[in-house]
């Protein structure tokens, strides 16, 4: 059947021949088999011009593919072979669905909305016995490249071809009358005859705009003859049925016959001649394919931004944060979604508010350049916090909303512990806060719960384990992890993989020896030197040390244990800095949970639960898509705790904004805590993961945090604050800004310029603001400037993102603090000396120890992640401003191996917050009627 269509199909194409076998190639000459020159045909000329553009964008997008996809329910014919042949010429892939040709219009559909969605596919054909509308309008119209869609037919009826795509058949009548026959369209009589739908349509349009007369008719007319002998050029749409006679065709007259195949001329079995369009219509739809590519690749290229930003009327005085959040109605996240360039089918929509975004993105934008990349970093704060996550949203509507920039926000997703228990709600504040903020407190996405409910699979497999292999002979563990099913026992992948770890070469179970099998069922864990323990997303003193083991089934498998917050696990850690799917797989499985009884580490890999752990975290690796007050986009991903981890937002998000802005826009994102603790880990930890370069370090400070540093009172969480803060007092500022140069100096070291932006209170008076300002570009600061954007929203930090736009405009020098081949002693030292001031450290001698075991397990070459108090640059809480000549003690030194880092411990560090003798859950409550959730600030 091949073998005799392309047979036919040849004298269509000139450079095209039949070869034995059914397979064609191209003439070395270009020419006919008897090697003379013949004219080019419309087809070849088509061909060509695809080429070409089709080469011009492989030539600028490298990785780029063009896909044309068909859905086939008929039988075959030639303009579909001819397709697939020219697609090959060309070296466009193909997507060939067969289904059956009684194919359910459900089923064909099912298989349109998959093609649709599928990022690769630039071009599709329909191929069916019966195009109803349903099926047709199915398509999406910038895929139909036979224009057969209603979208695609009221642009060619409007006059909007170059928008949409046009019926390839259509246009092969034209090019068949214009440039084969050489015939001039103006003032010519056009019978369509048995011509209905798009076809019908997309001829008309077509030829009136040459100037022609059209006359349609189907076979069934009486006047059919009295109209075929007045016509000039008569195109033939379908097939005549045998029951109708057909003559009287004016002498002279042009026919062209779309209900044919061929490309030639001659007479067919229904008694009509003709030219047939089927070769020029293939050439014509690959054609429309090579636009299809050009318009999407276009799509992808940077743009500025169409994006609506919302309006603001700050009042005053300043209502409370949640007053702020419901006072503003949010665009539907699809909208904002489109606003930005995103795909409909690269978000998962989470009600009106919130949506996922698909890593596939990335691909798509691959090629695209980074935008320009801003930390927001902040001076050793009072236990009130200066407003890092403010600044951050104030920045981005100021750059976006009122300097016409693209930008995009960073930040963490806050932990339900914090919300219920002292600190309350994370979404900024005042006019700076991400909207709603009742969803961005309250579970999100559920990306926590997905980590808790990962986190807790594993701890309970690892007791599991330790009780199953106390309590079973090797044979009968090996016949339960292996077992037999219909008669066939197997290991899994994951078994055959630790297999290979332990150096048995074998997939045959029945082929181990008793001890291979002795070394693959028993991990003989060490339950004195678990590490991995069980988290809640709750704050709850209670559960700091428990007791596990203590039913009946469990045998007298009686441990220690405790939980921890749910942000503290590791796999928040992981999920923060993973690069994609693979590599959170393999970084899950490297998690390292225990020690056997021979010193060697125990992973999650070894317990065969690294598979299940990935699908819990599936759709938590997508950042999730919200808005801030003024309408422009953020993204909320990842909050690892911030003392034991790198508490920063996800790489992920990081990446995907930063290409969604574009060359020229602006990506902000935020570190933890002081620039001591959370700059440093973002730059050594953060950046060393994700290979992104910052270009600038926005440093918060606050009068109130500076005349704490100088010398001022307390400053409690609760408790009101002290004259001293609420008055005029230049000499404590003077004094504080010690803490401020401090932390611009760290983040010289790492080569970055510094802005700071000073968070500005009611009590502030401006000689204050002023003397900050004057110290802060004294001692380096690119620029330091005043921001009121907590009561002005983004119009308060326009002469922030001014600042930060120029700084972003110099060289970046950025340099790690140390080399990663340094000794975990050395590298902890130079956190210490260079950061926080220290003389030297001092390691207790189970600090010492876990160093030694790190480093003969091959750990040593991780970067350090110090846990340290945030409120001093020391490991002294209540020493401030800027200490100096202490000694940093080392109590305990851990790794997050799946994470990537080594994190020792300064003096003792909680990783379950308790609850407050007043928690915020007194203020929480919900309106039964309206819903509204009350007391969330």
């Amino acid at each position: 059947m091949r073998s005799t269509l392309l047979r036919r199909i040849a004298p269509s194409l000139p450079g095209i021949r039949a070869l034995p076998g059914g397979y064609s190639r191209r003439a070395a000459s270009g020419g006919t088999s008897r090697g003379q020159e013949e004219p080019p045909s419309p087809a070849r000329e088509i061909i060509q011009r695809s080429r070409e553009t089709l080469t011009g964008l492989q030539r600028e997008n490298s990785t780029f593919k063009p896909l044309l996809a068909i859905i086939q329910a008929s039988v075959d014919d030639l303009t579909l072979e001819t397709t697939k042949h020219l697609a090959k010429e060309l070296g466009v892939d193909i997507l060939h669905i067969r289904l059956p040709q009684e194919s359910r219009d459900e089923d064909i559909i099912d298989e349109i909305l998959k093609l649709n969605d599928d990022p690769k596919v630039h071009g599709l054909v329909l191929h069916l016995n019966n195009l109803n509308s349903k099926v047709i309008n199915t398509v999406r119209p910038d895929k139909d490249v036979d224009g057969i869609t209603d979208v695609n037919l009221g642009k060619v009826v409007r006059g909007n071809v170059q928008e949409g795509f046009v019926s390839p058949a259509a246009s092969g009548v034209i090019e068949l009358l214009e440039k084969h026959s050489k015939l001039s369209l103006e003032g010519k009589r056009v019978l369509l005859v048995g011509a209905e739908g798009f076809l019908e349509a997309s001829l008309q349009y077509l030829l009136q705009k040459k100037g022609s007369t059209t006359v349609t008719s189907s076979w069934q007319t009486p006047q059919l003859q009295k109209k075929l002998s007045e016509a000039d050029i008569v195109v033939i749409g379908s097939e005549k049925p045998k029951e109708i006679p057909i003559s009287g065709i004016k002498p002279g007259a042009t026919v062209i016959n779309c209900s044919h195949e061929t490309g030639g001329s001659e007479q067919h079995s229904d008694g009509i001649g003709g030219q047939g369009v089927g070769s020029t219509a293939a050439a014509l739809r690959i054609k429309n394919l090579a636009e299809s590519s050009r318009r999407w690749i276009e799509a992808q290229r940077y743009k500025k931004w169409n994006l609506h930003c919302l309006k603001l009327n700050p009042l005053s005085p300043v209502p409370s944060d949640i007053e702020i959040s419901r006072a503003q109605r949010p665009k539907g996240i699809d909208v904002l979604a489109k606003e930005i360039g995103l795909l409909a089918n690269e978000i998962e929509v989470y009600g009106q508010t919130k949506a996922k975004v698909r890593l596939s993105l990335l691909d798509r934008l691959k090629e695209q350049p980074d935008g320009k990349y801003i930390l927001v970093a902040g001076i050793t704060p009072t236990p009130l916090g200066e407003g890092k996550s403010t600044v951050t949203i104030g920045l981005v509507q100021a750059l976006t909303a009122h300097k016409d920039l693209n930008s995009f926000a960073c930040l963490r997703q806050p932990s339900q512990g914090p919300t219920f228990g002292v600190k309350g709600g994370a979404a900024g504040g005042g006019y700076a806060q991400v909207i709603p903020m009742e969803e961005f407190n309250l579970h999100l996405t559920g990306d926590i719960h997905a980590i808790t409910a990962a986190n807790n699979l594993l701890a309970a497999a690892i007791d599991a384990r330790i009780l199953h292999e106390g309590s079973q002979s090797d044979k009968a563990l090996y016949n339960r992890l292996v077992p037999s099913i219909n008669g066939v026992r197997a290991f899994s992948p994951i078994q055959i993989a630790r297999l290979r770890r332990l150096g048995i070469d074998k997939t045959e179970p029945r082929t181990l020896t008793e001890e291979e099998i002795s070394k693959f069922v028993r991990l003989d864990i060490d339950p004195a030197t678990i590490t991995w323990q069980r988290v809640l997303d709750t704050n709850d003193r209670f559960l700091r040390k428990i007791t596990v083991g203590q039913g009946n089934a469990e045998k007298g498998y009686v441990r220690q244990a405790q939980f921890d917050i749910a942000v503290a696990s590791e796999i928040m850690a992981i999920l923060a800095l993973t690069n994609g799917l693979q590599d959170m797989k393999e970084r899950l499985g490297r998690m390292v949970v225990a020690s056997d009884k021979k010193g060697q580490p125990v992973t999650a890999e070894d317990l065969g639960i690294t598979g299940a752990l990935a699908v819990l975290m599936k759709d938590a690796i997508k950042p999730n898509l919200m808005q801030t007050l003024e309408g422009t986009p953020v993204f909320v991903h990842a909050g690892p705790f911030a003392n034991i981890a790198h508490g920063s937002s996800s790489v992920l998000a990081d990446k995907i904004a930063l290409k969604l802005v574009g060359e020229n826009g602006f990506v902000v994102t935020e570190a933890g805590f002081g620039a001591d603790i959370g700059m440093e880990k973002f730059f050594n930890i953060k950046c060393r993961t994700s290979g992104l370069i910052p270009n600038v370090v926005v440093l918060v400070a606050t009068i109130r945090a500076l005349k704490m540093h100088g010398g001022g009172p307390n400053v409690t969480s609760g408790a009101p604050l002290a004259k001293e803060y609420t008055e005029e007092n230049l000499s404590l500022v003077e004094q504080g800004c010690c803490n401020l140069q401090k932390q611009i100096e760290i983040a010289h070291q790492f080569g970055v310029p510094v802005v700071v932006a000073l968070n500005v209170f009611k009590t502030d008076s401006q000689a204050e603001v002023d003397l900050v300002c004057r110290i802060a570009k004294g001692s380096g600061a690119f620029d330091a400037v005043q921001c009121d954007h907590w009561s002005a929203g983004g119009r308060g930090a326009i002469e922030l993102a001014q600042a930060v736009k120029e700084a972003a405009s110099q060289q970046s020098k950025f340099t790690y603090l140390y080399d990663l081949g340094l000794p975990i002693a050395e590298k902890i030292r130079a956190i210490a000396q260079k950061v926080y001031g220290a003389a030297d450290i001092e390691l207790s001698p189970k600090a010492q120890s876990k160093i030694e075991v790190y480093t003969q397990q091959g750990f040593d070459n991780l970067p350090i992640c110090m846990a340290k108090t945030h409120l001093s640059l020391s490991h002294q809480p209540e020493k401030k401003g800027v200490p100096t000549g202490f000694i940093l003690p080392i109590s305990d030194v851990r790794a997050s191996i799946g994470a990537g880092f080594i994190y020792p411990l300064v003096g003792t560090m909680s990783t379950m917050p308790g609850l407050p003798t007043r928690p915020c859950f007194y203020d929480i409550d919900l309106d039964p009627v309206t819903e509204e959730v009350k007391g969330l600030f």
